[in-house]
């Protein structure tokens, strides 16, 4: 049997640090990759995809992103198997609800820890989580579902197997041996938004469409291939537009940041690419103002989103720009004390370096008026 396991879609989420059209880009693209896992599907034969949590990104989205992500689930032909997470948990009267009272045949909420017939012989074990945060293994339960007939054994479940410390949730804890423990011939997981194989059996599906700056893949989800008495054959599939890039350059001159530059475009998909670039160096003062000129005017506008971090990029004026001020007047003489502070050293030379930099980049633009 083949089907696609996904997890931590994470509909609705906000994304309130970006500007609105990237928010709207953002958010479209969240719903465009349940097309793509649905095609997926279809091109690799899978007639079930089995969402573990996460679904949405709060209990209470609203309906537009309801309808949404039903009538795209409904274009395809595959069976969709919905858990709830700690982001959009189960209550009485609440999301699940909305959804079911929506949702076609095809869709199926799994809000009860019961386990559930998919095919003739394949059971499917769900752990919906009713709080956003068990203290107890919320799959605790599978030791005991009874499966009559079962040639497979498919545990769902959303939680944390191993502690993934600030990048990830503490709570909900599962236990690392649940598939032996419970009979399971595979255990699809989530809250961990990337892929990560606990043992051959057990593993994260990530999120399929990327939302944070924590590793370079972009979303995907897992086609598993389980036969039963053998393990399972699991194959990531790319579905995310969006990669999220963390990159650390030290430069030292504008030829240095122009050649990682290149070599960054060359190998990304820039309008698809949200970067967050950390800048170190010492260099001199003009070349500075012109590695941030360059980020802030060229790189920026051919990323979707450059996130620029350069306080560890140190500019020191050279005698040619100190002279260049110094035949202005008023700004020489705001110049020659700003640079004795930095010689000084103590706790306002940082300050002084940033005020020379900026009168420096304030004279360059009248200079080029």
């Amino acid at each position: 049997m083949k089907f696609i396991h996904s997890a931590d879609w994470q509909l609705g989420k906000p994304f309130g640090r970006f500007d609105p059209d990237i928010r709207a880009a953002l958010s479209e693209a969240r719903f465009d990759a349940i097309d793509a896992m649905g095609r997926a599907a279809a091109e690799h034969g899978a007639a079930h995809v089995v969402v573990a949590g996460d679904v949405f990104d709060t209990e209470g989205p609203e309906d537009r992103t309801i309808v949404q992500a039903l009538s795209r689930m409904e274009r395809h032909a595959c069976r969709w198997w919905l858990l709830p997470g700690n982001h959009d948990f189960a209550r009485n009267g609440g999301l699940w609800d909305r959804v079911r009272a929506r949702a076609g045949s095809r869709i199926v909420v799994l809000t009860e820890p019961e386990p559930v017939e998919m095919e003739e012989g394949v059971w499917l074990l769900p752990a919906p989580l009713t709080y956003r945060h068990h203290l107890d293994d919320p799959t605790h339960q599978f030791d005991s579902m009874e499966t009559p007939g079962a040639r497979l054994r498919i545990g769902l479940a959303h939680g944390s197997i191993r502690d993934f410390g600030s990048r990830g949730e503490t709570n909900n804890q599962i236990a690392a041996d649940r598939a032996r423990r419970s009979g399971l011939d595979y255990l699809a997981l989530g809250d961990w938004h990337g892929v990560l194989r606990v043992d051959d059996r057990t593993w994260y599906a990530g999120t399929p469409e990327a939302d944070r700056f924590q590793r370079d893949d972009p979303g995907s989800v897992l086609l598993v291939d389980v036969a039963e008495g053998a393990g399972p054959l699991v194959t990531p599939i790319r579905t995310g537009r969006f990669q999220w890039l963390m990159r650390d350059w030290t430069v030292n001159d504008v030829a240095a940041f122009d050649a990682d530059c290149a070599a960054l475009l060359g190998d990304i998909d820039a309008p698809n690419t949200l970067l967050q670039l950390l800048l170190a160096g010492i260099t001199d003062l003009t070349d500075r103002v012109a590695i941030l000129g360059k980020a802030e005017h060229d790189l920026c506008h051919r990323l979707r989103f450059l996130d620029l971090r350069a306080d560890d990029l140190v500019g020191r004026p050279d005698d040619d720009d100190l002279a260049a001020l110094a035949a202005e007047g008023t700004p020489g003489i705001a110049a020659e004390k700003l640079s004795a502070l930095i010689r000084a050293g103590g706790p306002d030379a940082l300050i002084a370096r940033r005020a020379l930099e900026r009168l420096l980049i304030e004279y360059s633009r009248e200079e080029q008026i």
